[in-house]
């Protein structure tokens, strides 16, 4: 059986990007008045909005850690955002993807400091085209800092995955159906700790080593996009990024 060609002779991919470029990224934050943290990003094709409600008290209360936060979310596809009409009620996918961006996102929210109270965080993926858990995750993070949440770093996170046996980054959606691999990676850039890495497909110990470090290349170039979305949100007309405005945004 003959591979599908997702790179051309001149090293293009099917949307025209280079092997190790990403996608087209926007991020807009503070975009719901109710919610108490939100981010509207645009990943490539993805469409998503994330809502932030909390600390607040726990129902029901049987759930409330005495000593952390609970930290719950729901990643929710429109019956709209896909080819095909979506049956509205959660799959089993998505309740594996909420799971997935939950443990992406433990480890940078300081629980400890919010005990007996929850934060909550909703995912709506108004449109999908491959690479949603990590435009997630990159997006609800922001939310999160946009929420005033302690937080001891943004999660940045990217896709790196093999097509006609190369490694490439930022898998869209017809390379992820149409290629051999997917790996999305979750990454604290300053603690330099991974939260979330999973594959799908098959790769050699030197493909798995080149397709992490790639992977770890764009969550680093989207915490820059994260970064210069913080700042033009809370420093505007007077956006600078020297280090001064970097330690307050940490803090």
């Amino acid at each position: 059986m003959n591979e599908t060609i997702l790179i051309d002779e001149s090293g293009k991919r099917t949307d025209g990007r280079s092997i190790d470029e990403l996608r087209e990224i926007k991020l807009t934050i503070g975009v719901l008045k109710k919610a108490n943290g939100s981010a509207f990003i645009e990943f490539g094709k993805n469409k998503i909005i994330v809502a932030v409600y909390g600390p607040r008290e726990v129902h029901p209360k049987h759930m409330a850690q005495p000593d952390k936060c609970v930290l719950r979310c729901r990643y929710h596809m429109s019956p709209f955002s896909t080819d095909t009409r979506k049956n509205p009620a959660p799959s089993r996918r998505e309740i594996e993807i909420s799971k997935v961006i939950r443990e992406a996102l433990e480890p940078a929210v300081v629980l400890e400091d919010y005990p007996r109270a929850a934060i909550d965080i909703f995912v709506e993926v108004l449109q999908a085209d491959g690479g949603s858990r990590c435009a997630g995750i990159t997006a609800a993070s922001v939310a999160l800092a946009d929420a005033g949440i302690n937080m001891r770093d943004l999660v940045a996170a990217c896709a790196a995955g093999k097509i006609n046996n190369k490694i490439a980054l930022d898998i869209n959606d017809v390379e992820d159906k149409e290629g051999s691999a997917d790996m999305p990676v979750a990454y604290l850039p300053n603690l330099e700790q991974i939260t979330l890495l999973q594959l799908d497909g098959i790769l050699n110990k030197s493909q798995f080593t080149e397709c992490l470090e790639k992977a770890l290349q764009g969550c680093k170039m989207v915490y820059e996009i994260q970064r210069k979305a913080l700042m033009e949100k809370y420093f505007g007309n007077d956006l600078s990024l020297d280090d001064e405005n970097t330690e307050e945004i940490k803090e």
